[in-house]
């Protein structure tokens, strides 16, 4: 009965298979936004209850397929939805992306991959061991390593479920709020009034806060080490 504990994992990567046989990421561009904006718009206002569902399915299986697009698609949340409310979709539909993949990688590759994971990513190996949950916020503060693989790199290091749902959903808030809120003023560059880019949305201003908070984040294993030290 041991192959049942492949089975996540194994759709998963079915369905990433048929996302990149379709194509799925080239649907997740701004060209395509720009392009079927006003029948985007419209079902949002027509539909206030299922409009939120339909856009968090599709980021569910955005961030659990790893398709690119998802800061897009946080800022087109932003755009579609007023706030907070588009913060709170776009971070509760990443954080259960992210934990459908963690469980499935934990659940089928866990032990046998730990020791092949530990030779390539030491660094991370290293930090979760020192302090898993303040390492893993700043992982999710600050994007050091593409947001899939902080999804799969715990599930390999016997990160608990807890842990990983909680950091993930603590972490992204500030970056999800920041994406978000670019997003309200997109409906201009849309009208073709000004250009897009995302490297544009995290200004001096945002970058120092967002460093600021991860190095709080970093704080109990600093005063881990101080402790150390002075009881050595």
């Amino acid at each position: 009965m041991k192959w049942k504990k492949y089975i996540p994992i194994f759709c998963i990567v079915l369905l990433m298979l048929i996302a990149y046989f379709f194509g799925a990421g080239e649907f997740l561009t701004f060209e395509q936004l720009k392009k079927y904006r006003h029948t985007i718009t419209d079902y949002v206002q027509g539909h206030s209850i299922t409009a939120p569902l339909v856009f968090m399915a599709i980021y569910i299986l955005a961030i659990a397929l790893s398709v690119p697009g998802g800061s897009l698609l946080s800022i087109t949340g932003g755009f579609l939805f007023a706030q907070p409310f588009s913060t709170i979709y776009v971070v509760t539909a990443a954080t259960i992306g992210a934990t459908c993949i963690f469980l499935a990688a934990k659940t089928a590759l866990g032990k046998s991959w730990k020791e092949k994971v530990s030779a390539t990513l030491p660094k991370i190996q290293a930090g979760l061991q020192e302090n898993e949950a303040s390492y893993l916020l700043f992982l999710r503060l600050v994007p050091l390593f593409p947001f899939w693989l902080v999804n799969l790199a715990p599930a390999f290091f016997g990160v608990s479920p807890i842990t990983f749902i909680w950091t993930t959903f603590v972490g992204i808030i500030p970056g999800a709020f920041v994406f978000t809120q670019a997003g309200v003023g997109l409906g201009s560059i849309l009208d073709g009034k000004g250009e897009f880019s995302i490297d544009s949305i995290f200004t001096t201003d945002i970058k120092i806060a967002l460093i600021a908070l991860a190095v709080f984040a970093l704080l109990p294993i600093v005063i881990k080490k101080v402790r150390g030290k002075k009881n050595d």
